[in-house]
């Protein structure tokens, strides 16, 4: 993790001797990369900090391999102010698609990094085309160079049993689990960078079998919550009750958003949040030890939720809210198709996938609305012979 600042100054084109202060350019969580339907994603965000006592005017980033140079990606105009979010002072007037830091305020950045390849560069940089409000030229920063972290990690089992399940995420949702930060111990923090809602469909697409505002009429209400791998268990909370009616359901305190959950430490060191759970349905204990495929709750409608779903992350930290969010992928699935409009969910069925895309998945973090079907881990079953001798086969739970 990048710990420091990096306070970056630029060279004036009009006068190469004169300087001035631009930004202070933080990353937080340098990124890794998942794979998410046979290509590579590294998910991150630049922190720019306007350190200078005038607005500046941000024209487009590009994102360059750190060894080669080579352009990865290029952002501006409206593309660009769709992936930024203020904080601190109000905005600058610019004109239309530029993105205006005033003096003390601070940007943040979010981006999503396409690779083709699943093996990344080893390094990127950043490249910033800005203007000095009240000042002409444009002026380029080159951010120093950030380090990919190239740990390898297990893949996970599934969450849950059966399907389908949308996976409901997404990165451009201002509200989503992408783009929401907690400031925790004196640091902002996206515990829930690479979260995803599980929400249990029908065939039909509809997400109840009854009264749509009955708790314990949506669909996957009580289904089983699986460990995803052999681990142990970090926390655990059980303490929070659940209206019997969605409508009936309250604002929470940050603290509560998560409601009741189970987190997992797993051997890699990394942390498994399960979240929403239903009350008194927890069947595990702070420091027991869990395999893969073990029940440790239901899913339920506790804490901050629009409706009964699994909310489902990885972190570095056993905190809800303090830790950063890390990738995930899940060793395998099957997927049948995905919502390009999330506002039908329980309304239409989703647009079913066709060829070799729409076939058992191996691997990966699944994409924005995709609807899958999971198969259930694998266990080694007694079995004995007409001889009377015992062998194992692999049954499917």
């Amino acid at each position: 993790m990048l710990t420091g600042a990096l306070l970056a100054t630029i060279q004036l084109a009009a006068n190469a001797s004169a300087l001035q202060n631009s930004f202070d350019i933080v990353v937080p969580q340098p990124p890794s990369m998942t794979v998410v339907e046979g290509k590579g994603l590294l998910a991150y965000e630049l922190h720019l900090t306007n350190f200078s006592s005038h607005g500046q005017i941000i024209h487009g980033i590009r994102a360059l391999d750190g060894a080669s140079n080579a352009l990865l990606a290029h952002y501006d105009g409206s593309e660009l102010r769709s992936r930024e979010s203020l904080i601190g002072s109000a905005a600058l007037k610019t004109a239309a698609g530029d993105l205006a830091i005033a003096p003390g305020q601070r940007a943040v950045i979010y981006l999503e990094l396409g690779i083709p390849s699943v093996h990344p560069p080893q390094s990127l940089r950043h490249e910033i085309e800005f203007t000095t409000e009240g000042k002409t030229g444009t002026n380029t920063l080159m951010a120093p160079e950030l380090a990919l972290t190239a740990a390898t990690r297990q893949a996970l089992g599934p969450p849950l049993k059966g399907g389908p399940w949308v996976a409901v995420h997404s990165p451009t949702w201002e509200r989503g689990h992408r783009r929401v930060l907690y400031s925790v111990g004196g640091r902002a923090h996206i515990p829930a960078r690479f979260a995803v809602d599980w929400v249990r469909v029908d065939d039909a697409g509809r997400t109840t079998r009854g009264d749509a505002d009955f708790v314990a009429d949506t669909l996957g209400y009580g289904d089983d919550v699986l460990a995803v791998a052999d681990a142990s268990v970090a926390a655990v909370r059980d303490n929070m009750s659940e209206p019997a009616r969605i409508s009936q359901s309250e604002r929470h305190e940050i603290a509560d958003d998560a409601g009741n959950y189970v987190v997992l430490l797993l051997k890699d060191g990394r942390y498994v949040f399960y979240e929403h759970l239903k009350p008194g349905s927890i069947r595990v204990r702070v420091g027991q030890t869990v395999i893969r495929g073990d029940v440790v709750g239901s899913l339920g409608f506790t804490g901050e939720s629009t409706g009964p779903h699994l909310h489902f992350h990885v972190a570095d930290g056993p905190d809800p809210l303090d830790a950063e969010g890390l990738p995930f992928t899940i060793e395998g699935f099957r997927l049948l198709g995905r919502y390009r409009d999330i506002a039908t969910l329980g309304r239409e069925r989703w647009q079913p996938l066709e060829g070799s895309v729409a076939a058992q998945r191996s691997g990966e973090w699944p994409d924005s609305n995709v609807v899958v079907q999971f198969t259930g881990p694998q266990r080694p079953v007694p079995q004995t012979s007409r001889g009377g001798r015992t062998s194992t086969v692999s049954k499917p739970e």
